[in-house]
């Protein structure tokens, strides 16, 4: 089947705000449910409770449950999906896990109701390219933050009683707040690779499904990238893919364009800090920059390597490398009523 192009949006589309009680679904959007990882989504349950929501598991959702590498075919997970987007008695969408299996329904999912009634949908992995897609279709500013299962039921765990404190805090103000949340609170693992400050769009994820969703019919167009802030993590693989992807976005104008770069802390990539004089992840970023003169803020919570703060896709920033700091200039969010949730270029 040949995928006709259809119109990018030029406006941001925020969720409707979640008030106390409302209904959050936890969802198998791509990989399995190892039963061994059971008590950790009940962990992740419990943590979204204490945010003041309620919470149910989506069908697919079942431990020990899947098809090859995924929760269930491609098209039963869409099915799935877009049953979420319609139901009006959900307000949020949290995956539980990555994966490897969103390539599969990228064309099965219904547009129309993201546009018609759109929620914050949680996740990252294979779920950031959940949200570059549907930030290109649809303008849905997308909610790069911790999956259930690893996430909320793992690091967060692990985590001393203060940060999940303080990361709870922060995820539920931004699903609930319509003002803009400011400065993220800064991890003392920041490091400023590159000093400058740029304010733009946030936009990135896992940096080998920004370089792969880029090769679809439903990539972002390049001049959405024009003065954005572009974050990017990796897991597992080779120093070398890392520094590969970075040059892909070189060839394709991307790093042309970005305004400032905001690096993830790395997890599990062989070749790093090796003293076989392997490079860090901060050279090889500016060895691929080269004398581009953007601002670079390094090892950031971002990814899977912890416990994430969030970064909402679509959203105005501020980025001061140097200052190490990363601040939201503008609501992830809208009041309840608030028409569409649209706002044009100009109000960006």
């Amino acid at each position: 089947m040949t995928l006709t192009a259809l119109p990018q949006p030029s406006q941001l589309l925020r969720p409707r705000a979640l008030v106390p009680g409302d209904l959050v679904v936890v969802a198998a959007l791509s990989g399995p449910l190892d039963a061994r990882y059971a008590p950790d989504l009940e962990r992740a349950v419990a943590e979204i409770e204490r945010m003041g929501f309620r919470v149910r598991l989506a069908p697919l959702l079942e431990a020990g449950r899947h098809r090859w590498w995924s929760a269930a075919r491609p098209d039963e997970i869409a099915k799935e999906f877009n049953g979420l987007l319609c139901d009006p008695e959900v307000r949020a969408i949290v995956a539980h896990d990555g994966g490897q299996t969103v390539f599969g329904y990228l064309d099965l999912i219904d547009f129309d109701a993201i546009r018609a009634d759109p929620k914050p949908i949680l996740g990252y992995s294979d779920i950031s390219l959940l949200h570059l897609v549907l930030y290109a279709r649809t303008g849905l500013v997308g909610f790069h933050a911790d999956v259930a299962t690893p996430g909320l039921g793992g690091h967060w765990q692990r985590a001393s009683a203060a940060r999940r404190t303080e990361l709870a805090k922060l995820y539920a103000t931004l699903l609930t707040d319509t003002e803009p949340i400011g400065a993220l609170p800064a991890g003392p693992s920041w490091e400023c690779w590159r000093a400058g400050r740029a304010e733009g769009p946030l936009i990135g994820g896992l940096i080998n499904r920004i370089v792969l969703a880029q090769a679809t019919p439903f990539a972002l167009p390049l001049e959405r990238f024009d003065g954005a802030v572009l974050f990017w993590e990796e897991a597992g693989g080779q120093a070398s893919h890392v520094w590969s992807y970075l040059q892909i976005l070189r060839h394709s104008g991307i790093l042309d364009r970005i305004a400032g770069m905001v690096v993830g802390v790395p997890d599990g990539i062989d070749g790093l800090d090796a003293p076989d004089g392997s490079p860090t992840l901060a050279e090889i970023v500016l060895d691929v920059l080269g004398d581009r003169d953007i601002p670079v803020l390094g090892n950031v919570e971002v990814g899977h390597a912890g416990p994430n703060l969030p970064m909402p896709v679509g959203v105005r920033v501020a980025l001061d490398a140097e200052e190490r700091t990363l601040s939201l200039l503008e609501p992830v969010v809208r009041a309840t009523g608030d028409g569409t949730g649209r706002s044009s270029n100009a109000d960006r």
